[in-house]
């Protein structure tokens, strides 16, 4: 016996209110429902006969919608079934269960169900452990391969490390040459530097010194030679006081001789002379013209003495 499959429908009247014959063809079937059950059991039973059951079972829908809709309409969305007789038109076609009606089929199909169910689900678990121990396999062997590569990269750590403690020793001795160097470099310039600035204060120190002296020598030139105007200016001084004193005495015996005497002097002899001279308490004197100067100062000095003696 074929299987009894369960299913819904999708239907509608295909009618036009201008058309009044399709609208009367709406009742000339009294049980269009049961005559449509009918000519699609009889397609599907048609179909099923045609196919083995196992490919039905496998592919009941399919075999379903092309028994009704036909093989070319069956995968489209617009595949319709239509009945002539009272225009119903059935569009959809939900098969919800496959049931045998046959009992003994029935329970062939529940063993065999039974047993595709274990024998999937054995396949599965052993699928499922063979993929188990594949993964552990893929697990151990990841694991393995990342302990060689963190083993790996520790060396090369360890290696760079080593390096870099090389490379910080070298760099540290040779940081501390340097800094040494830089020191004494440093140390070296800064006392030329210092001993620049000291020869400069000391450069500065002698020109300030012998500034200093030079204007000391300076100032007591200047002393000295005022001193000496002052000096000059006193002799000066002196002298002229003495040719006015030595002058105005000489104007004042003159005064007091006369010119008259003056002249009897002149005229008269040497004796005369003499004795005019003893009674004027002159040992000698001298009369010039402006032609032939002479030094009265000298004179003076020489008259002073004279009288002294």
């Amino acid at each position: 016996m074929p299987d009894c499959p369960s299913n819904c429908h999708n239907w509608y009247f295909d009618i036009s209110k201008d058309d009044a014959e399709s609208a009367v063809k709406l009742f000339q079937v009294p049980d269009f429902v049961g005559d449509a059950c009918k000519a699609i059991a009889s397609r599907v039973r048609g179909a099923v006969a045609s196919v083995s059951f196992d490919t039905f079972h496998r592919n009941s829908a399919l075999v379903i919608r092309e028994a009704v809709f036909g093989k070319e309409k069956a995968a489209s969305d617009l595949a319709v079934f239509r009945y002539p007789s009272n225009n119903l038109v059935i569009t959809n076609i939900d098969v919800q269960s496959v049931e045998p009606v046959d009992q003994r089929t029935r329970d062939s199909l529940q063993k065999s169900v039974q047993l595709a169910i274990e024998i999937t689900t054995k396949s599965q678990e052993a699928a499922a452990r063979h993929e188990s121990a594949r993964m552990e396999q893929e697990a151990v062997g990841r694991l393995e391969r990342q302990k060689i590569l963190d083993e790996a990269e520790a060396e090369k750590s360890k290696k760079e490390l080593l390096t870099l403690q090389a490379e910080s020793a070298a760099v540290e001795s040779t940081g501390q040459a340097t800094a040494e160097a830089k020191a004494r470099a440093e140390a070296a310039f800064i006392e030329g530097e210092a001993a620049v600035v000291q020869a400069q204060l000391s450069a500065n120190a002698a020109n300030i010194k012998a500034a200093a002296e030079l204007e000391t020598l300076r100032k007591q030139q200047e002393a000295e030679i005022e001193h000496l105007q002052a000096l000059n200016e006193l002799d000066i001084s002196r002298a002229k006081d003495l040719a006015l004193i030595e002058a105005k005495k000489f104007s004042n015996v003159v005064s007091a001789i006369g010119a008259d005497t003056i002249r009897s002097m002149a005229e008269a002899g040497p004796a005369m002379q003499a004795k005019l001279l003893q009674g004027l308490g002159l040992s000698s004197f001298l009369i010039t013209d402006g032609n032939s100067p002479i030094n009265l100062f000298n004179t003076a000095n020489g008259l002073l003495g004279g009288g002294a003696q």
